[in-house]
Order: structure tokens, then C-alpha cells, then sequence
């Protein structure tokens, strides 16, 4: 796919490398998905449906594209999962070590194990929220561990992995997944303090891997595998703004868009869903004010980057 243009059709002095905080990454990879295909397009019609956007966020009264979001090359052309993860944690990891606020945009969910992979290798004592219908946490499937069925069985056993709107899995699954931090969807519409235990479950630094058929069909069609039962728009935005306001979350992915050229709608959920992710991060924050993503050691502790120095 071809990334030439600038994210949403910002002005240049916004989408430069150099002075942009938030680098978007796109993954448009589909090598291993088991039922609908299409998610390969996905970062594409994600792309075109930003273009269409309005920029100014009512709620947070602000155009957080004045950060600057610089729009890298996409991740394609893989032959084999294990090398495209291989590639997205590298380049993940670079953008991060360049003190940048990364996000990436899908694919199918494998790509997310080489995204956790490398914030789990620069932050410190690392959540990981999962926000998904599904639980993925075989260990393998279909001959290879980098299957999006398996997008966070490694995070299940690196990091603090807490999951939420959860409700199809497989039984061998659950020998797997912390109870006690897994959100069930079924039980979350009968609890009005889910959000609350969500984020008690959290360490101080968050990663979040947001899969779109987290979200209910109703909302959210065009999934390659939808689920009836998920997350509203509302509730979904109430809770993403929590969870900024009291986490340090340092990136987050999005993921398995597999758009219909018929029924554009999802493309633009899940394009107003990354702009509102990013008005809720920088909220507060004058466009001219650095980003640090080291964070702030008298705010918060646990915050330390830990790269190796053969890394540097």
C-alpha cells in the first residue's frame, strides 16, 4: 500500500519525522486469518476514511493532529508471520527510542505480538489492556505461535495482561488467561463498576491492543470474525478516557478493520476511534510542549526505560 500522503490530509508542517510526537505505523498484513478476509486493506480504507474527518474534537475542545502525527512506511510484503512480527517490533521499538508516542494501525492481530514485544523491552513493569472479543492466547495454532488466535499468549507470560469485553474463546484458553483479570462481556453489561476494577487491575504504564471487533456488530460490521454482545460507542469512549486520564499509556495498536468497499461505516469508526484515543493522550498538552515518553519520575513511579545498551 502506498502511505505518500500525510495522515488525515494534515498540512506538511504537522507530518514531519523530525517534530511530530506521534508516529502511526501501518501493518496491512493478513497472513494468518481463518475465516473473513480483508483485514490486509484494512490500514488502507482506515487511511482514506481520516482523510474525510473532521479534525476538531468537540468533547476535548481540540485538534490533536497539531501535535504532529508523521505517517511511516507501511510494514508488507512478508512471506512468513514470524518475520513480519520480527519487523514490527524492530521498527516499533526504533520510533520509541526516538522518544515518539507509536501507534499502529492493521492488519490482523498478530502483528500486535511485535508491538507489545518492543514496549514490554522499553517500559517498565508493563500492562498490556486488551480490549477485544476475543481471548487469544493459544500458544499455537495452525502450525505457528505468531497466529492472530495467539496475539497475546506471550503477553500473557511477559507482562501484566489484563482483558476486557471478552466472550468467545477456546476451553484449553482458560488454563491460560488470569481469571481475575479478565473482563467477560457477559459479565461487564451486569456491573456499572467494570471500568473501575479494569483499571485497579493496571499497572502505572499501559499498552493498549484495541481490537475493533471488541465493539459491538451494530457499530462495528466489518470484522473478520464480529461477535454479537460487545462494546457501545459511548461506554467504549468513557472508559478509553479513564484509562488515560489515570495510566501512562505509552502506544497503543488497532486492529483487524476488514472493511467492506459497500458499507464504508466501520472504516470511520475505527478512524474516529484512533483520533479520540489520541485527543484523550495529548489533552491538556499545548502542541509546543515537548512529549517525553520517559514520563514523569515525581508524577509516577515504575517508569524507567530499559533499553540494553547492545541495543543502542
Amino acid at each position: 500500500m502506498s502511505t505518500s500522503k500525510n495522515y488525515a490530509g494534515i498540512p506538511d508542517k504537522f507530518a514531519q519525522l523530525e517534530t511530530a510526537k506521534v508516529i502511526l505505523i501501518p501493518v496491512p498484513y493478513e497472513g494468518t486469518t481463518t475465516w473473513g478476509k480483508g483485514t490486509v486493506n484494512g490500514p488502507k480504507a482506515f487511511l482514506e476514511a481520516s482523510e474525510n474527518m473532521e479534525r476538531y474534537d468537540i468533547e476535548t475542545d481540540t485538534e490533536v493532529y497539531e501535535q504532529g502525527i508523521y505517517l511511516a512506511e507501511a510494514v508488507e510484503g512478508h512471506t512468513s508471520p514470524e518475520a513480519m512480527v520480527n519487523e514490527v517490533h524492530k521498527i516499533t521499538k526504533d520510533y520509541i527510542k526516538r522518544n515518539k508516542f507509536v501507534t499502529l494501525v492493521g492488519g490482523e492481530h498478530s502483528i500486535s505480538i511485535g508491538s507489545i514485544r518492543a514496549f514490554n523491552e522499553c517500559f517498565d513493569n508493563l500492562t498490556v489492556l486488551h480490549i477485544d472479543a476475543h481471548a487469544d492466547l493459544r500458544e499455537s495454532y495452525a502450525g505457528t505461535k505468531y497466529n492472530h488466535a495467539c496475539a497475546l499468549h506471550e503477553a500473557s507470560q511477559t507482562t501484566n495482561l489484563v482483558q476486557v469485553g471478552i466472550r468467545s474463546m477456546d476451553a484449553i484458553e482458560k488454563t491460560i488467561m488470569d481469571e481475575e483479570k479478565t473482563f467477560f462481556a457477559h459479565e461487564m453489561v451486569a456491573d456499572e463498576y467494570w471500568m473501575d476494577k479494569v483499571i485497579e487491575a493496571m499497572t502505572d504504564n499501559v499498552f493498549i491492543t484495541f481490537d475493533l471487533d471488541a465493539l459491538d456488530p451494530s457499530i462495528m460490521p466489518s470484522t473478520g470474525t464480529p461477535e454479537p454482545g460487545g462494546l457501545l460507542w459511548y461506554e467504549t469512549l468513557e472508559f478509553l478516557k479513564q484509562v488515560f486520564e489515570e495510566k501512562n499509556v505509552v502506544g497503543f495498536d488497532l486492529v483487524e478493520l476488514c472493511p467492506n468497499p459497500s458499507a464504508k461505516s466501520s472504516d470511520f469508526v475505527a478512524a474516529k476511534l484512533y483520533y479520540k484515543m489520541l485527543s484523550y493522550k495529548f489533552m491538556g498538552q499545548d502542541a509546543d510542549e515537548e512529549y517525553d515518553n520517559t514520563y514523569d519520575v515525581d508524577y509516577k513511579s515504575n517508569n524507567s526505560l530499559k533499553f540494553n545498551d547492545d541495543e543502542e
